[in-house]
């Protein structure tokens, strides 16, 4: 029976505070985004449809954009 671990050494990134951090930014950062984008462009939505369409697209970017910075910023500074 192999000895019980009740401590851990994690080294490295903590990808929990990674992922809710991008959770969280990307909400508070992303629909005003969205919504700022689709005023600028001034694109005429005329199906719910289309306006779900293109908060998917644009939200889908933000989404990847943040995780990459968030993860970024954790890797340099737990290193």
């Amino acid at each position: 029976m192999p000895e019980r671990v009740e401590e851990t050494d994690p080294s490295g990134v903590d990808y929990g505070w990674v992922m809710q951090t991008t959770f969280v930014l990307t909400i508070a950062v992303g629909a005003p985004t969205v919504a700022a984008l689709a005023f600028l462009i001034g694109a005429p939505f005329t199906t719910w449809t289309a306006e779900a369409l293109f908060a998917l697209r644009v939200g889908a970017l933000v989404w990847f954009l943040t995780a990459v910075c968030v993860f970024v910023y954790a890797r340099r500074t737990t290193t």
